[in-house]
């Protein structure tokens, strides 16, 4: 619901169609170029895939923003933004962003995302302020041909309990140490600051590693991540929907297969030695949920390809889960360098999204390794 602020005489509520002369009157005096047309004004109060919202001060129309999204993603799109210049220097384009940002979230976006003029100084100067970052140019953007900087921010944060211990972010240092870093996240939710990720990111590692051998060096197993943290007297348990060969569909050298399959049969018999349990299952999101609220953490693989069209695996923490997203620590930072640490922790993904991104090739792999506190 819009709030409204009765003691200034200043109201925020949905746009009308008998707002549309007036929304063009604004449009006018604030834009020269790249306008709303009244079309679009009409068109954009009715249709559901988008919220358009107007600031009245008194009787008069002071301001309005245009939110679209897009069906299919959790993204919400900052389409058009302004505030007649009579009523400016008030605060009311930082009044704007903030509902803007509870429209957003109450559609369930977890991002909220805006071009802005390259030359305009004062609104990168107040998004900046307002905790947007810069993660994109797009070039020749406006019809006089400018280009526009992206910016963005994550408008939904996870609720925590205030004596709620939060899962810590550690990032990979290499490109192939995702499983390490994600393991190091657990093992130090569950004894705070006693590993040290300089001096075990590359250990874990090289005792987790598959030699799986796309390019480069190779990635690490759930197996293997498992057989790493009970050695550290963590508990640890695996989910595999296909206990096959493991990353074999890329490997086209028959030698190279043949390492992988040796390497695939040593975890499987030292799981069963060491009494590690392995589920022939697929992790179901009520089985997260479970495992959650017994203070337990996932360390899950995804494909990338939801997030960044490379088809990569990847592992990640899953931290937290509500009605609407699972939160998740990614320990790989190539893709968003601007945000700081606290921002990359708990990033929600919508539950449609994270289904899509739990599995890996073309056989569908789904692993995971549940990871519990060191045992007494």
């Amino acid at each position: 619901m819009v709030k409204s602020e009765q003691d200034h005489n200043i109201r925020l509520r949905p746009a009308m169609l008998a707002d549309v002369p007036a929304l063009q009157s604004i449009e006018h005096r604030c834009f020269v170029s790249d306008r709303l047309s009244i079309r679009s004004f009409r068109r954009f109060i009715t249709e559901k895939r988008s919220d358009l919202l107007v600031l009245e001060v008194g009787e008069a129309l002071a301001g309005y923003f245009l939110l679209i999204y897009r069906r299919g993603t959790s993204l919400a799109r900052l389409y058009s933004i302004a505030v007649d210049p009579a009523f400016r220097q008030k605060g009311f384009a930082e009044k704007l962003m903030a509902e803007a940002e509870v429209q957003a979230a109450n559609r369930h976006c977890a991002l909220l995302r805006l071009e802005v003029r390259k030359d305009n100084e004062a609104a990168i100067k107040l998004y900046k302020k307002l905790q947007y970052h810069e993660f994109a140019i797009k070039h020749d953007f406006y019809e006089d041909h400018s280009d526009a900087i992206c910016m963005q921010k994550q408008v939904i944060q996870f609720k925590r309990d205030s004596g709620t211990r939060q899962v810590p972010y550690i990032a990979q240092t290499t490109p192939f140490t995702c499983g390490p870093a994600s393991l190091l996240m657990a093992f130090n939710y569950f004894e705070p600051g006693s590993f040290n990720p300089y001096q075990h990111e590359i250990e874990l590692w090289r005792e987790a590693t598959t030699i799986f051998m796309t390019s480069g060096h190779g990635g690490c197993g759930p197996r293997g991540l498992a057989l790493a943290a009970h050695r550290r007297g963590f508990t640890a348990e695996v989910y595999l929907n296909n206990d096959g060969l493991l990353f074999g569909d890329s490997v086209r050298s028959e030698a190279k297969k043949a390492v992988l399959q040796r390497v695939h049969d040593a975890f499987r018999q030292q799981t069963e030695q060491q009494g590690v349990t392995v589920h022939h299952a697929e992790l179901t999101v009520s089985a997260i949920k479970r495992y959650l609220q017994q203070d337990k953490l996932i360390i899950a693989l995804i494909s990338t390809w939801q997030f960044d069209k490379s088809k990569a695996p990847h592992w990640v923490v899953v931290c937290a889960a509500d009605d609407n997203f699972i939160y998740i620590n990614d320990p790989d930072t190539a893709d968003i360098p601007w945000l700081s640490t606290a921002e990359r922790q708990y990033i929600p993904i919508e539950y449609k999204v994270f289904s899509k991104a739990f599995s890996y090739g073309k056989k569908r792999l789904k692993a995971a390794v549940i990871i519990g506190a060191q045992k007494k």
